[in-house]
C-alpha cells in the first residue's frame, strides 16, 4: 500500500472473531516505522477462512487502500490482489480444521496435527490417529477441485486447471499408498457440516464403517 512521500508497505488482511456474537470482522494491517496500524474493512460472513480473506482483500481494493505493483517476472498470478489472496490462504489451521479438531477433542479423541502418517512418504495429513492408523484430510474446495463448489478462474485458466488436476491426482495417489500401508483415509470437504464430518472421523477411529457422503 502507498504510505505517501514515496514510501510503500506490504499489507495483510487480518480476521477477528467477536467473542459475543461470533461475527467476523476484516482489517487491513501494515507495518510503518515499527508500528502496526490497522484499518477496519468490514464484516465477512463466508463459511471458510480462505473465502473471508478473499472478501477482505476485495474490500481493501474497493476502498482504494491498496496500490498495484508489477507482477514478478514469470509470476502465475494475474494481478497483485490474486497473489495476495493466494499467499494469505493457509495450508493448515483453517477454520474448518479448527472446528473439526474442537469437536473431536470434546469426544475424548487425541491426535497429531499436520503430521506424516508414513515417515518415508512426504505427504502430510491434517490429523493422524497413530493407534488405529487413521489419516484425516480436510480439503479446500478450490485447491482440491470440489465438484460442487469449484469455480474455475477465467484468468490463467489453463494453469489453474492443470494445478487442480495435479492436486487431484496427488490426493488419489496418497490415498492409495496409505491404504496399501494399512491406513484408513478420511477426506472431508471444507464445506461439509462439521458435526457430520466429526462423526465420520470418530467412526473410523473407533472401528465403525466410514461412509463417504455425496459432495454438496
Amino acid at each position: 500500500m502507498d504510505l505517501g512521500e514515496g514510501r510503500f508497505a506490504r499489507a495483510s488482511v487480518e480476521l477477528k472473531v467477536l467473542p459475543d456474537t461470533r461475527r467476523i470482522r476484516a482489517y487491513l494491517r501494515w507495518s510503518d516505522g515499527g508500528k502496526s496500524p490497522a484499518r477496519y474493512l468490514g464484516q465477512v460472513e463466508h463459511e471458510t477462512r480462505a473465502a473471508n480473506l478473499a472478501e477482505g482483500w476485495k474490500m481493501a481494493w474497493e476502498k482504494g487502500l491498496l496500490t498495484e505493483e508489477p507482477p514478478a517476472e514469470g509470476s502465475w498470478a494475474s494481478s497483485p490482489s490474486v497473489r495476495a489472496v493466494m499467499r494469505a490462504n493457509r495450508s493448515k489451521d483453517t477454520r474448518p480444521e479448527l472446528r473439526l479438531r474442537s469437536l473431536l477433542h470434546k469426544q475424548g479423541l487425541r491426535y497429531r496435527v499436520a503430521a506424516r502418517p508414513l515417515p518415508t512418504l512426504r505427504r502430510t495429513a491434517d490429523l493422524i490417529f497413530s493407534g488405529p492408523k487413521v489419516a484425516v484430510f480436510v480439503d479446500g474446495c478450490f485447491w482440491h477441485g470440489c465438484p460442487d463448489h469449484l469455480r474455475e478462474s477465467h484468468k490463467n485458466a489453463e494453469f489453474w486447471r492443470s494445478k487442480i488436476e495435479g492436486n487431484r491426482i496427488r490426493d488419489a495417489e496418497t490415498d492409495r499408498l496409505l491404504r496399501e500401508a494399512g491406513w484408513t483415509v478420511v477426506r472431508i470437504w471444507e464445506h461439509e457440516d462439521a458435526d457430520a464430518a466429526a462423526a465420520r472421523v470418530i467412526g473410523a477411529v473407533r472401528g465403525s464403517p466410514v461412509s463417504h457422503p455425496e459432495s454438496g
